[in-house]
């Protein structure tokens, strides 16, 4: 079971605790890979059930993280990031029943062919194995990245942030009871629950244990993870996303898409940070949007679009590179779909992107150019989310290349392997 206590530990005593977690993760992997989808699903749904029969004590154990946020002088809205209350904890639930209700990836056959020599050759998808996950704040991960990691055969070993300690002991308190009601090892979730950077430092150099480590949370913890884990690594990133008001969009339309892309929640990493406006539109469209934003969000604009913003402050150039993750949105202009497509390329951070147009060539252009994992026509970029594509929940979401991109679940949790069949061929 999770102890507390663990802040005054000698180094030698933090690594002894953290390689003990992560080898008994590894001892159930192969248990927990041979568990049939009846038996994952109903885990699933019990650790379900469980977290809103006891909401009381993780709402409790949430009380005393948020204290200790608001005397540390967290920001407000990262205060929002960490908080809990019984309609989230409810959603939390949902989306672990989402990801009992989908379709199991393990066995799926992804190709299949036979050999001139008669040999039949597969290729079907299996478990990565153990999945360690570096989170930050949101207590949700918690849940989510066990259920996503479980449905796919994965055991997980999870490192939650400081702030979120209580909360994230509490809710493993209630997978590890669900998974051991139901009869599967309870190390098939296991929380590294010590709130210091030297733990997490101990734990990316596990490699011997663990097949994957997946980072999720500031640009600054996704740096550290890359260029210091041992363990193969999955990037998430940081999210400067962007919205291009094209020549010819609907401006009506375009006011509702960015006031929800910025400001229905603007600590997550798919809220807008930067607006890009087509000249063609700026007397038009800005005071539209000075005044949907009045009171509400700070303009940093450049200097052509300022005139147009009588609450606008000057922008400086890093403000178009910028994750604010608060009240502010930058403003930049520019003269055709192609300049925006470059200014984009060059500032984003390869997570989400908008173009709101009506104009069909603009919009493929777009969604052609624009190189990030999600890019999106007369949409909220708040739909970067693994609960809104459909996948129950999501382990983060990839901005890099190989392997997975964008929302992350189940298929991403997943490799593969070849199964080979014959009748004797051996090789000349």
């Amino acid at each position: 079971m999770i102890q507390k206590g663990r802040c005054n530990m000698q180094e030698s005593e933090m690594r002894a605790y953290v390689e003990q977690l992560c080898r008994e993760a590894a001892g159930v992997k192969y248990a927990v890979q041979a568990l049939t989808t009846e038996e994952k699903n109903r885990a699933l749904m019990r650790a379900a059930a469980l977290l809103k029969e006891r909401s009381d004590e993780i709402l409790k154990a949430n009380e005393q993280d948020i204290a200790a946020a608001l005397q540390s002088g967290m920001r407000e809205v990262m205060v929002d990031r960490l908080k809990l209350t019984s309609e989230r904890i409810d959603q939390i639930a949902l989306g672990l029943e989402q990801v009992a209700e989908l379709p199991d990836p393990l066995g799926e056959v992804l190709d299949s062919f036979e050999r001139p020599n008669g040999m039949k050759i597969r290729k079907v998808r299996v478990p990565i194995g153990v999945i360690g996950i570096i989170y930050e704040s949101r207590p949700n991960v918690t849940a989510d990245a066990f259920a996503l990691c479980f449905k796919s055969g994965n055991v997980s070993v999870l490192k939650g942030g400081s702030d979120a300690i209580e909360s994230n002991r509490a809710i493993t308190k209630v997978l590890k009871t669900a998974l051991a009601e139901c009869g599967i090892p309870e190390q098939a979730v296991q929380l590294i629950d010590i709130p210091s950077r030297q733990a997490a430092a101990e734990f990316m150099q596990m490699r011997e244990y663990v097949d994957i480590m997946i980072p999720r949370g500031s640009a600054g913890l996704i740096r550290t993870v890359v260029e210091n884990s041992r363990i193969p690594v999955i990037e998430t990133g940081a999210g400067n996303c962007m919205i291009y008001v094209d020549k010819d969009a609907d401006l009506q339309k375009a006011i509702p898409i960015i006031l929800n892309a910025k400001t229905q929640r603007v600590s997550v990493c798919n809220a807008a940070e930067s607006l890009v406006v087509h000249e063609q539109i700026l007397d038009a469209f800005l005071p539209l949007l000075s005044e949907a934003v009045k009171n509400r969000v700070e303009l940093r604009a450049d200097e052509k679009s300022i005139a147009y913003l009588p609450d606008a402050v000057p922008a400086a150039e890093e403000d178009f590179g910028k994750e604010y993750l608060d009240y502010i949105l930058s403003v930049k202009t520019v003269s055709s779909v192609q300049e925006a497509i470059d200014h984009i390329n060059r500032y984003h951070t390869g997570h989400s992107d908008c173009i709101i147009t009506e104009n069909r060539e603009a919009a493929e252009a777009f969604l052609k150019q624009i190189d990030s994992a999600c890019v999106y026509v007369n949409v909220s970029t708040r739909f970067t989310d693994g609960f809104e594509f459909g996948f129950g929940a999501e382990i983060g979401i990839s901005t890099q290349k190989l392997h997975a991109r964008g929302p992350m679940g189940l298929a991403e949790l997943t490799s593969y392997k070849y199964l080979i069949e014959g009748e004797g061929q051996v090789r000349g």
